[in-house]
């Protein structure tokens, strides 16, 4: 039976308008959050790359009117290459440059991908309507075209956020897409193989089916590409790597010591993450009048709770993580579990794997000491874990002397961001803040904050708990700040609708970045 026979031009063109306008919104989506995930500040680039895209679509859109009704079909099979190769090579591209290129040039890069992407896809949208004015008048023509784009468009915006990113990641869908989008071309190419002169067709399939072979090739060793490349990207051999619904996670080991990375960021070493967990856990058990109910907001790593569990008050530790693949990591990875001493499968503690935002406002049970171990706010989805209204939550789910504590960045090297929380829990009804810092060989000089509406003293700091670095002098350093990290002044409240401390984050980091040599 001949297929040609069974679908019909129309049917075929339709399939052909979805399929464009899906993979068109895919690309410029795995774009955005690649740079995202080297670059931090999600809504700077995903501002940028759909603002360059819309006004390179228009371009192309304009762009295509010089382009003559005899050869619609042959244009329409070289943008869809064109695009599959463009599109389909951009997380790949992106990937190799990042490591060579220094900011400013990696971010030309993206904005040229997108910018190409935009102009390809403006071809796109005109050169159907002409092709299906045969069919249809104008005005139900382009009614068709558009709503059969948009809704492509819609479609990957549910796809890549539930399937495509948790499943796949950026690497393999580029590389996936870029061969549909290709074989989209391939299809429309055969299909009016008739209306196409012979010399045309054959240099068109041998270029597309080269082009498919090469991403083929990409997909099927995408494993050992990325693994090649996460070994490259990191100084230690890479043992773990997983692209989560949330977020990518990397182990890494050098002899004895085992690092978690977070999309790039480092979260502990093996050799000093006592440092940090037994400051940002013992202190505030300290200052605590009571210590029976305690909850976590992230530390879904489990070191926290090894640490909370050494005191015998404790009796239920809640640990809220978004991520339920850091859970697994923590129970099921013997690196981690033997770091973590099994504290996740402990009887006193429970984990809830959950936005902590969320929890705060669902839960209806108080705690007597709150701990916050939530990432440093390198983009606005984080940010807002630390303004007011977060902090307020957390004060409302406090005993009445109950105490919360959270890490804060470092008050050397983001020095304006550590002062802005300060400023910030001093706006959200706590009485008291109490600010410390502590020197962790893998991060520097790392800050936290104590806050709660009962006066707050931790000094003299006498223990007889299991600790390997908390002493009385150690901890009397803690509460001292030379003139280098001392509060500035003058920082602006971090508020929900206005998170001054993505700013001050962004801009003290970028102080230390240093340029990639070419």
């Amino acid at each position: 039976m001949d297929f040609q026979k069974i679908i019909s031009e129309k049917a075929a063109i339709t399939l052909a308008i979805f399929v464009a306008g899906l993979c068109s919104l895919i690309y410029e989506l795995l774009i955005s959050t690649t740079t995202s995930y080297f670059l931090g500040d999600s809504i700077r680039q995903f501002s940028l790359t759909i603002g360059i895209y819309m006004a390179a679509m228009g371009l192309g859109s304009y762009l295509s009117k010089y382009f003559p009704n005899q050869y619609l079909a042959v244009l329409f099979i070289v943008v869809e290459a064109l695009l599959g190769i463009i599109g389909g090579s951009s997380v790949p591209l992106l990937y190799y440059w990042f490591e060579r290129l220094s900011a400013g040039s990696y971010m030309g890069l993206m904005i040229g991908l997108t910018a190409a992407i935009g102009v390809l896809t403006g071809f796109e949208i005109p050169l159907l309507a002409r092709i299906m004015k045969k069919y249809y008048p104008l005005r139900v023509n382009l009614a068709n075209v558009m709503s059969l784009d948009y809704f492509g468009a819609l479609a990957a915006t549910l796809l890549f956020p539930f399937l495509l990113l948790p499943y796949f990641g950026v690497f393999r869908t580029s590389v996936f897409f870029g061969l549909a989008n290709i074989a989209l071309g391939v299809f429309i190419l055969w299909y009016f193989s008739g209306h196409i002169r012979g010399k045309v067709a054959n240099w068109l399939y041998g270029f597309s089916l080269f082009s498919m072979l090469a991403f083929a090739g990409l997909l099927y060793f995408a494993r050992p590409i990325l693994l090649a490349w996460d070994n490259q990207s990191f100084t230690h051999q890479v043992v773990f790597s997983k692209q989560t619904p949330y977020q990518h996670l990397i182990l890494t080991k050098n002899k004895e010591e085992v690092r978690l990375y977070i999309n790039r960021i480092i979260q502990f070493s093996s050799a000093d993450e006592y440092r940090y967990h037994e400051a940002l856990a013992l202190l505030p058990l300290r200052a605590a009048a009571y210590k029976k109910n305690i909850l976590v907001l992230g530390g879904g790593e489990g070191l926290l709770a090894r640490e909370l569990l050494k005191e015998p008050a404790v009796e239920a530790i809640t640990i809220v993580d978004l991520d339920p693949e850091v859970f697994r990591l923590a129970r099921e990875n013997p690196y981690i579990r033997t770091l973590n001493e099994g504290a996740l499968d402990h009887p006193k503690v429970h984990t809830v794997a959950m936005d902590a935002g969320a929890f705060l406002r669902e839960s209806t049970d108080y705690f007597d000491v709150i701990i916050s171990d939530l990432p440093d706010p390198s983009n606005e989805a984080v940010a807002r874990l630390y303004s007011t209204h977060f902090f307020r939550l957390a004060r409302s789910r406090l005993t009445p002397n109950g105490v919360f504590a959270t890490q804060a960045s470092s008050p050397f090297h983001t020095r304006n961001a550590f002062w802005c929380i300060f400023e910030t829990l001093k706006q959200s009804g706590f009485e008291q803040v109490l600010p410390y810092h502590t020197y962790v060989p893998s991060f520097g000089d790392w800050g936290f904050l104590m806050a709660s509406r009962q006066p707050l003293e931790v000094r003299p700091f006498r223990t007889t708990l299991p600790v390997r670095y908390l002493d009385e002098a150690v901890v009397a350093a803690m509460f001292d700040f030379p003139k280098d990290s001392d509060n500035p002044g003058g920082l602006r409240t971090n508020r929900l609708d206005q998170p001054a401390l993505l700013e001050y984050y962004l801009a003290d980091w970028s102080k230390w970045s240093r340029e990639k040599i070419k």
